[in-house]
């Protein structure tokens, strides 16, 4: 029998531009799936609501929530704060609802290191080539040079961190990359990847 509580803790992180962000919305379309919705201080995107997407808030609010200890993780990403609230997190999970994580390595590495008693699957994404990456990066961030600069400077970065994480997919096909994380979601068993492949893919994107 499962030692395991009823609920389990979901997280998807990637690089930059990958593509979590619009997968974690399609999973949550699932009646038993929902999003832990992210408290921020960077400022929203034209078609991001306040309490949909994130949580909003200043810097000084989101130290203040730090230092009251309110977040289950918490990083800062790019100069901006992002933190997972524990009260809700937890709330859902006593509700049986299983929670999906939009979050990165540094938000990952502290959820694991609380060893909770809920099931917790980690999955990292890729993308298909530096060069895709590159083009999704433009279209969302509306060519801003500046912010596209940023990101890829921590693309590397960010590639290293994928050994850390129970399942690694390419997400060079939305849907067919969406239908490959449901069916690890979903399975009871322990679902293997080819590490030697993921690892040459990573090769790639570094060059």
């Amino acid at each position: 029998m499962s030692s395991f509580k009823k609920g389990g803790l979901f997280i998807l992180s990637s690089p930059s531009g990958a593509g979590k962000t619009t997968l974690v919305k399609k999973i949550s379309k699932h009646k038993s799936y929902s999003v832990s919705i992210s408290h921020t201080t960077r400022l929203p995107r034209p078609n991001e609501k306040n309490g949909k997407d994130y949580y909003f808030i200043s810097k000084n609010a989101f130290k203040k929530l730090i230092k009251k200890n309110e977040f289950l993780e918490h990083a800062k990403v790019f100069d901006n704060y992002y933190g997972s609230s524990k009260k809700l997190v937890t709330k859902k999970l006593k509700e049986g609802k299983n929670v999906i994580f939009d979050i990165d390595w540094q938000g990952t590495r502290q959820i694991r290191n609380k060893k909770l008693k809920y099931k917790l699957l980690t999955i990292y994404i890729l993308p298909p080539s530096k060069k895709e990456l590159l083009r999704r990066l433009n279209k969302r961030e509306k060519k801003n040079l500046k912010t596209v600069k940023k990101r890829m400077k921590e693309f590397k970065k960010d590639l290293s961190r994928w050994k850390e994480y129970d399942f690694v997919v390419i997400n060079d096909n939305l849907k067919s990359c969406y239908k490959k994380i449901m069916s690890i979601i979903k399975s009871n068993k322990k679902i293997s990847f080819d590490r030697n492949f993921i690892n040459k893919h990573v090769k790639r994107l570094m060059i």
